[in-house]
């Protein structure tokens, strides 16, 4: 921690900030294009039905339509889906959601599509549909797929949790829901594209992962890879609905066909219909601890619906399962997390795959044993937390970066500080407050399977520096902290180095901008191409300077001796020396976390080399005759390993209490009655609270420069510490997301404090 780093850890300009502030970058739904046509989909008119037939010629007869296609004018495969490939394009025999497009109209304006997409005749054998996963799992439930309606089961199992339990002091036994959530990015899915003089299908899109989509559009159409280029255009939010297939594959399948330029954009009510939510849980947990607080057995019996098809449901269920006991030491566990299909629009990626539905059921166990033991919170956290030395629910030791009691540390003062001040000096009547925990732990990437990052850093004889990198860009500063870290390496400042950035033309495979994964496994593919960049250079250098490799640093953009500084030489004279030779100035670099897959009955492994810890404490008040909330201060301790940007970081941070805000209190999609962000509710500037982001840095001994990842840990203890600061307000609890006015409010009644006066 005393290193002190050039480049790395300080909040610099964020690359393309001045760009966003001047309304510079162009988003998907407004690249200029020759005359392009609009493009539509015809959407299922039943959750659950037989396809008959469809009926297309009276499309082709309207004025300004130029094209109608169907799953029979797809040539390759017609299925998508990044971890289990089942849902098609475009629907062939059956549909098992509203949101299953049936045909794609191309026309010159919108509403000759729109004409196009009503003259479409479907003839449909209607079927029985089930939307609730507890009764799609019964004998005789509608059955979804051909496999069954489960996708997939994720157990963990570690000792003997009967044991624990027979030994046990204090059980509790709850069961917990949470709802499907909406992304509600401001920027609805969009996309543009045209065929160039090569032939090649150009397609500019609001994407999270260019390179999948790459690879799904070669599937669909047959082609070879060099006919299909992805384009990531500036991307207006994604929080993990844009990492599935949205309008790519609609564009390519009118563009392999019309050979003319095409845009899609969603409407705002089709992007709530056909794009993926947040998985809703349904969470049996029994917990045990001992008399003196300490944590003996977990036992969760979990349901999350998947909805119509996979998407990223299998590491959703296998995330949430290996999540299940906190960030605590369990010596006995017992986990199953069941995902299942339903016919409601489809469940994806959205920030926590699972670990904050999971949060609130464990957070909320633990304050609830505090309650019965006498203990307090903050106490039976620090009794039970994880630290160097421990074992997880799926057996891997932790060696380092473990620091989840040094954010419960820095959360103390402000804790004690809460108690005594916050509830204490509420004088309004009919209003009660509160202080909430809650707690969380995030294994950074993809749960025990490779998830590589690939990058390319290059220099040109005059010194110029280029990182191409795959690593998609939604606003997080990805792409300032990945040109931070090769500026460390090579000792020049970020302004020299230029970025271009998913391009499947010109970049490598960074894998998907998800599971808070880019600035560890990204960070370490550029470091690793910058430091044989670095290599070269110096080794250059050493002919130059007739000195040791050892006593030579890159720094200010020379070479320079350790022992005299006036002794040095440009790195741009060396890589024109280099260039004459015929040397290397291009480099490719490549990491892949060590990962142990996870025993398909037990679940051990070592599912993720490293995690991200948290607390925040949120203070809370509550109206007792409306059942209003307000969550007045949060303060938020977070483990990052290093922060390569601090600024960054607490961005990160305030923009996940944000949404974890809307999570506990107000987020709630329902399928047939949420239709666009009329009926939706999200936190408005109104209702962020004051957020005091403490940054704690337990560097991570494989991470760039010791970092780890904030991206999605900044939302998951929000709603627990919401929920059981207003259990601390009313003394009573609120088991089901969101914590609505009505909920409060039955719960105020419940509590005896409706109508009461406080002193």
């Amino acid at each position: 921690m005393n290193k002190k780093y050039r480049s790395v850890g300080r909040s610099i300009r964020k690359k393309g900030g001045v760009e966003k502030v001047k309304g510079d970058p162009v988003f998907a739904g407004d690249i200029e294009l020759d005359n392009p046509l609009v493009l539509k989909v015809k959407r299922s008119a039943y959750a659950h039905a037989l396809i008959r037939n469809i009926n297309t010629e009276e499309a082709l007869k309207i004025d300004g339509v130029k094209g109608v296609f169907t799953s029979k004018d797809i040539p390759g495969v017609n299925l998508l889906g990044i971890i289990n490939r089942d849902q098609p394009l475009l629907a062939e025999e059956r549909v098992r959601s509203l949101a299953d497009g049936i045909a794609l109209v191309a026309a010159e304006t919108e509403e000759a599509a729109q004409l196009g997409i009503d003259a479409i005749h479907v003839e449909y054998e209607k079927l029985p549909a089930v939307f609730n996963p507890v009764e799609a799992l019964k004998d005789g439930a509608p059955k979804i797929h051909a496999k069954g309606n489960v996708l997939f089961t994720r157990a963990v199992l570690k000792g003997n949790a009967d044991d624990g339990f027979e030994k046990a002091y204090s059980i509790i036994e709850k069961e917990y829901t949470t709802s499907a959530i909406e992304h509600n990015y401001m920027e609805p899915d969009a996309g543009a594209g045209f065929v160039d003089e090569d032939g090649c299908l150009v397609i500019y899109a609001s994407t999270q992962n260019p390179h999948y989509d790459h690879k799904e559009l070669v599937s669909l159409f047959a082609l070879e890879d060099e006919n299909v280029r992805i384009i990531q255009a500036a991307t207006g939010g994604g929080f993990g609905s844009k990492l599935d297939l949205n309008v790519q594959g609609f564009i390519g399948l009118a563009l392999l066909h019309l050979k003319v330029p095409v845009r899609y954009v969603y409407s705002r009510e089709e992007a709530y219909l056909a794009t993926a939510k947040r998985h809703p849980f349904t969470i049996k947990i029994k917990t045990a601890t001992d008399r003196d607080g300490r944590l003996i057995a977990t036992r969760v019996r979990a349901v999350c619906n998947t909805g119509a098809y996979g998407s990223y449901g299998i590491a959703v269920a296998s995330r949430s399962a290996v999540h299940g006991t906190g960030p605590y030491s369990v010596e006995n566990v017992d986990i199953e997390v069941k995902c299942v299909y339903t016919n409601q629009t489809y469940c994806g990626a959205m920030r926590g795959f699972g670990a904050p539905q999971m949060a609130l059921a464990h957070e909320s166990q633990m304050d609830l044993h505090a309650e019965v033991l006498g203990i307090d919170p903050l106490a039976i956290r620090l009794l039970n937390g994880l630290e160097v030395g421990s074992l997880s629910g799926t057996g891997q030791l932790l060696t380092s970066s473990v620091g989840f009691k040094d954010c419960l540390h820095a959360i103390a003062p402000y804790y004690e500080e809460a108690k005594k001040s916050w509830v204490s000096t509420c004088s309004t009547p009919f209003k009660r407050r509160g202080v909430g925990l809650g707690a969380m732990w995030y294994g950074i990437g993809n749960t025990g399977v490779q998830n590589p990052s690939t990058a390319r850093v290059t220099m040109e004889p005059d010194g110029t520096v280029t990182v191409f990198t795959g690593c998609a860009e939604l606003g997080q500063g990805s792409t300032t902290v990945l040109c931070q870290i090769v500026a460390e390496i090579l000792g020049i400042s970020p302004d020299e180095i230029s970025m271009v950035v998913g391009d499947t033309r010109y970049t490598t495979n960074a894998g998907a901008t998800s599971a808070s994964r880019q600035t560890y496994i990204s960070g370490n593919a550029v470091k690793d191409a910058a430091e044989s960049l670095a290599n070269v250079l110096l080794t250059e250098a050493v002919n130059r300077l007739q000195v040791p490799k050892n006593t030579l640093v890159l720094e200010n953009g020379e070479v320079t001796t350790t022992g005299n500084p006036d002794c040095g030489i440009g790195i741009a004279v060396l890589a024109g020396r280099i260039h004459d030779k015929g040397g290397v100035l291009s480099w490719q670099g490549y990491f892949d976390p060590e990962t142990v897959p996870l025993d398909p009955k037990t679940g051990a492994g070592v599912p993720y080399a490293t995690y991200a810890f948290a607390c925040q404490m949120a203070m809370v008040e509550v109206d007792t005759l409306t059942g209003e909330v307000t969550v007045e201060k949060v303060v938020a301790a977070h483990d990052v390993g290093r922060a390569i940007h601090p600024e960054n970081v607490v961005g990160q941070i305030c923009g996940g209490v944000a949404m974890g805000v809307g999570f506990a209190l107000m987020e709630k999609f329902e399928q047939g009655k949420t239709e666009s962000m009329k009926d939706y509710h999200i936190p408005t500037a109104s209702d962020v609270p004051e957020v005091v982001a403490i940054i704690v840095e337990s560097e991570e001994p494989t991470g760039p420069f010791g970092a780890k990842g904030v991206g999605e840990p900044a939302l998951i203890p929000t709603a627990p510490a919401v929920i059981n600061g207003i259990s601390s307000a009313l003394n009573y609890r609120i088991y089901d997301l969101p914590a609505s006015l009505e909920r409060v409010l039955e719960a105020s009644i419940q509590a005896g404090h409706f109508g009461v006066q406080e002193e």
